[in-house]
């Protein structure tokens, strides 16, 4: 008897092997995660819709009253560019159908919008120091948020875990706050849906979401396709190795959590309580707390991890496109600074190369010029700036929106991204939108010497220039003088840098000091974090800038005394 039932087990495992089999030849037509109910299609464009059938499939797609037809090629593969929707366009349901039918509902017709780069556009809504408040408004069915996994590969991926969410309090939770706030005045000013991507990746360089093939172009970023190659090279060893070190790392932790984990985990959130109230009192953060012993290293990853050249185009990027979009907000470049004289080339080299794989054209694509910190005195956080400012001068249909006034000197994750959101959306209205609006701070345009006194001159000086103060300072935030002009200093032939006595005529700004009287050259907040105060009336801070191109480069001395905060509106973080 148990012979029977052993063989009658074997008979139902062999005929299921071989149903599995015939299934797996026909197989169903699938899709990218970036497809899903709740998206956003993009409209006024074709709509690129993709996937994967039998070779030779009929493959149909309708949404609304769009249809289109293709058969997969011999790969499998298959793309419909369904015909544009025009704006204000009801919802619709997608609906692919070949050998099997894949439906997609409440699918919203609008605009979407990629958030892309490092830690300060992935900090999330309830990290920001108005998280509390604002959370709650979160609720808004015509505002959409793709929320992907963090994948970083050395070869392209067709597709990355992710899934669409409805805008609410518990979606957004998590969501980058910098791009909620971007879409949610978007929302406000052009009302229609807006769908937001949001990707990206803490302490990631702007290399890793350059693809090869862009970094390949340019000889000057050899050092990028070096560091990849080496890495390709060293990946089928590495992959090897990698379990068995991950199975030792595993069993060390687990000790060291054991032995000493508990009790700093119960240390480090007794100082959490301690550090929120010190900042909320403007108070210097109590000793941070130190574990018994050192918890052990994880092991590199096959592929070197998140930072390695063109991962997280391959992993994130790629798997997106061609998904219509309206274009890109960026906050990256903290990662960068040790070679920022590189940014220049690389910066531009990325847009470009995003720009050239949609094949939408130049679409608008806006950055934050990274803020104000003092936490790295060896780097020169100016020449990022600098880097930043030439590409918004030099590539087509950029801007960038300037945060010099609203970072934390103490921590590079500065916590107030409502600003950032609603200086990148008035670049959105200026240039994706057509909108008349003043959307940018004063830019350096030129300067002219003489005697003892300089005059520069500004572009985007809106409504006129004036002393002006940030929109929000942190308990522990340096506060500039609102009497006088802060940030210039002045140099000579010797190179010898000095505090500038400033003062606004008409669109210029006036630059003197009794210690230079043959000036040949100016700069503006070049400091790490620098504490300058020059606006346009419509509330927006000068870009730093220098007027030399000197190699050295050093950063200018401080320039006038500060004052700290005492009446802050932030609570801790």
């Amino acid at each position: 008897m148990r012979r029977l039932a052993k063989s009658i087990s074997g008979l139902f495992s062999v005929l299921a092997l071989e149903c599995l089999s015939a299934f797996s030849l026909q197989a169903n037509v699938k899709m990218a995660a970036i497809f899903g109910d709740h998206m956003v299609l993009q409209q006024e464009i074709k709509v690129p819709v993709w996937g994967t059938a039998d070779p030779g499939e009929a493959i149909t797609v309708t949404a609304g009253d769009h249809t289109a037809k293709t058969t997969a090629d011999a790969d499998g593969a298959w793309r419909v560019n369904l015909d544009p929707f025009p704006n204000g366009a009801a919802p619709v349901t997608l609906t692919v159908t070949g050998k099997n039918s894949l439906k997609f509902n409440d699918v919203l017709i609008g605009d979407v919008w990629i958030c892309s780069g490092q830690s300060n556009m992935q900090l999330a809504m309830h990290e920001v120091y108005n998280g509390a408040t604002e959370l709650p408004k979160a609720d808004d069915p015509q505002l959409r948020l793709f929320r992907p996994e963090k994948v970083h590969s050395l070869t392209p991926k067709n597709d990355i875990p992710g899934r669409w969410y409805v805008s609410s309090p518990n979606s957004a939770w998590a969501f980058s706050a910098t791009g909620y706030f971007f879409a949610r005045e978007l929302r406000a000013k052009v009302n229609r849906p807006i769908g937001m991507i949001g990707i990206s990746v803490g302490g990631t360089p702007a290399q890793a979401w350059t693809s090869l093939g862009a970094l390949q172009k340019d000889p000057a970023l050899k050092p990028y396709v070096d560091k990849y190659q080496e890495a390709n090279a060293g990946f089928p060893a590495a992959s090897q190795a990698y379990s068995a070190q991950m199975a030792a790392y595993d069993a060390a932790k687990k000790e060291w959590d054991e032995k000493y984990g508990k009790d700093f985990k119960d240390r480090l959130a007794k100082w959490n309580e301690a550090a929120r109230a010190a900042y909320a009192a403007g108070q210097p953060n109590p000793p941070y707390p130190k574990p018994g012993q050192s918890p052990p290293a994880k092991p590199a990853e096959p592929d070197g991890g998140f930072r390695t050249p063109s991962v997280l185009f391959n992993g994130m990027v790629a798997p997106l496109i061609p998904y219509g979009i309206k274009g890109v907000i960026w906050y990256q470049g903290e990662d960068n600074v040790p070679d920022s004289q590189l940014y220049t080339t690389l910066f531009p080299a990325m847009i470009a190369d995003w720009r050239q794989r949609w094949g939408e054209g130049n679409f608008p694509f806006l950055f934050v010029q990274i803020a104000n910190f003092a936490g790295h005195p060896k780097e020169d956080w100016p020449l990022l700036r600098e880097a930043q400012l030439k590409s918004s001068l030099s590539v087509p249909n950029t801007a960038m929106a300037v945060t010099i006034d609203i970072g934390l000197p103490e921590n590079i994750h500065a916590i107030d991204k409502l600003d950032v959101g609603l200086r990148l959306a008035l670049a959105a209205e200026n240039l994706a939108y057509g909108q008349k609006v003043v959307y940018s701070g004063p830019v350096y345009d030129s300067m002219t010497a003489k005697g003892s006194v300089i005059r520069i001159k500004f572009t985007n000086t809106g409504s006129g220039l004036k002393i002006g103060a940030p929109p929000w300072t942190g308990p522990r935030s340096t506060v500039p003088p609102t009497d006088h002009l802060s940030g210039f200093v002045i140099a000579g032939d010797d190179k010898k840098w000095g505090a500038a006595d400033a003062r606004i005529d008409g669109d210029s700004v006036v630059v003197s000091s009794s210690q230079v009287p043959g000036p040949v050259a100016v700069r503006y907040g070049w400091d790490n974090a620098p504490v300058c105060n020059l606006y346009n009336q419509e509330n927006l801070p000068a870009s730093p800038f220098r007027t030399d191109d000197w190699d050295e480069s050093p950063q200018a001395p401080p320039v006038t005394p500060v004052t700290v905060a005492s009446n802050a509106s932030a609570p801790g973080h």
